[in-house]
């Protein structure tokens, strides 16, 4: 079936700048448009980006609004926002003193979430769940730490804090990245790991926190002795081993497609297709408007009711928290949240 324009379908895009444009919207109104991904090109400041996220919801009220947000160098709003920190700092305390760098990862992801939320964005792909194995760069100072174990802890209390504030965790990049020296945006990354190896670490914060996602975004990382597909195209990994070995039932997204990594696939509809018939119920497609609609016009994909639903269940509960900037600024859980995590800053 496809899915209908009271449900998300399985294309999630962008918009090129601070407004919607008139064909923005005739492309946002396409059934197997899903939602669309903001970047750091789409805010000037607070009020434009509420206007430009209203305009959106506007089209369809079913599309989920999403953002690359994690903290650090992945901040894509900053001006009127809490500057957070990366992820590596709370491991960084958790090695001198673990309750104070759980609760401060708790504050972190609540003001991450809430301030998101006042603006009309409902998800965040965060935490990171990669492992900080100190070779990768695009992964770095993202990842909370080495030991797989405080990894999962400050991920969990990330998780607590976005859910405080009504707000699905997304973890990445499964079944793991850090091990890697290649960044797959512009190179295809290959680990020559044993599975063993695999599911011994970089699997545990996975494993350990697979209930408590509403999403997982594998990696566009080939291991070579265990599939000779990246993870993002492989049934084994997100069919046996991610739904299968780890009872994860929420959505799964691909990286998005027009990085390097995924050029292994073929084109924009070759890479789709492997993608979703690997077990993606969503597809990334970033910074390319033409192969955007190129997806649109010629990919015909079966979508079942299973996975649309899961899409749709990534919307924020709805009334757990201010619904605007200017009521969230005085609400007493979001300041002491926020002095917190500007004090670890």
């Amino acid at each position: 079936m496809k899915p209908s324009h009271a449900q998300p379908g399985p294309i999630m895009l962008d918009v090129a700048a601070h407004e919607v444009t008139a064909e923005e919207r005739e492309i946002l109104q396409h059934p197997l448009v899903g939602g669309v991904i903001l970047f750091a090109r789409n805010y000037a400041e607070p009020d434009q980006l509420r206007a430009l996220t209203a305009a959106i919801r506007a089209v369809r009220p079913e599309l989920v609004i999403s953002v690359d947000h994690e903290g650090g160098r992945v901040q894509r709003f900053r001006d009127g926002f809490t500057r957070l920190p990366a992820m590596r700092r709370f491991g960084a305390v958790w090695n001198d003193d673990p309750t104070a760098a759980t609760a401060a990862a708790r504050h972190a992801g609540f003001v991450l979430a809430a301030e998101l939320r006042a603006h009309g964005v409902d998800l965040s792909y965060a935490p990171v769940l990669d492992l900080d194995y100190g070779v990768s760069s695009v992964i770095g100072d993202r990842a909370f730490h080495r030991d797989p174990q405080v990894a999962t802890e400050l991920a969990r209390a990330v998780i607590a804090g976005l859910s405080d504030a009504g707000m699905r965790a997304v973890g990445k990049h499964f079944p793991g990245h850090g091990a890697v020296e290649a960044d797959s945006h512009v190179a295809i990354p290959v680990d020559g790991r044993s599975f063993d190896a695999v599911w011994a670490d970089d699997i545990q914060p996975f494993r350990n926190l697979a209930l408590e996602l509403g999403g997982v975004m594998p990696a566009h990382v080939i291991f070579e002795n265990i599939d000779p597909r990246p993870a993002g195209f492989s049934p084994f990994w997100l069919q046996e081993v991610l739904r299968g070995r780890l009872g994860f039932g929420g959505v799964i997204f691909s990286d998005d497609l027009t990085m390097e990594g995924a050029s292994v696939a073929g084109d924009i509809v070759a890479r789709a297709s492997a993608a979703h018939s690997a077990g993606c119920d969503m597809v990334l497609v970033c910074n390319r408007p033409d192969l955007a609609v190129q997806l649109i016009d010629r990919w015909r994909p079966e979508v079942s009711a299973d996975s649309a639903a899961r899409v749709a269940a990534l919307r924020p509960r709805p009334g757990t928290m201010p619904a605007d900037p200017e009521t969230l600024a005085g609400w007493a859980p979001y300041v002491a949240a926020r002095d917190s995590v500007l004090a670890l800053a």
